[in-house]
């Protein structure tokens, strides 16, 4: 898994985890009884309504494009077999002068 999308999962768990935060504050405030309180909690409870819907739709959005990624990856490698391998190989030297350098 490359640091990017470590990065990425991290950021969604963290997300995920503000909300469920959030939604036993909201859960634990039952006491406070001001219309202040009221008005306020029904705002931030839409808004978190929103922002679950929001993390739903980004999840499915990166699976989608993950995936159509894959299939065209897999679709030129196999209409391109040689022009693949030769990429591959082209970037294994690079990678290798890269880290062959650095040391």
């Amino acid at each position: 898994m490359s640091s990017a999308e470590q990065h990425k999962e991290k950021l969604m768990h963290d997300l995920n985890q503000v909300i469920r935060d959030a939604e036993d504050l909201l859960r634990n405030s039952e006491q406070q009884g001001s219309e202040g309180f009221k008005s306020a909690k029904e705002r931030f409870e839409h808004t978190l309504r929103n922002a679950k819907a929001e993390v739903a739709r980004i999840e499915d959005l990166v699976v989608t494009r993950t995936r159509d990624a894959a299939k065209a990856t897999d679709v030129y490698v196999k209409e391109n077999p040689w022009q693949s391998a030769g990429i591959a190989a082209g970037i294994g030297l690079l990678v290798g002068l890269l880290v062959g350098r650095s040391r």
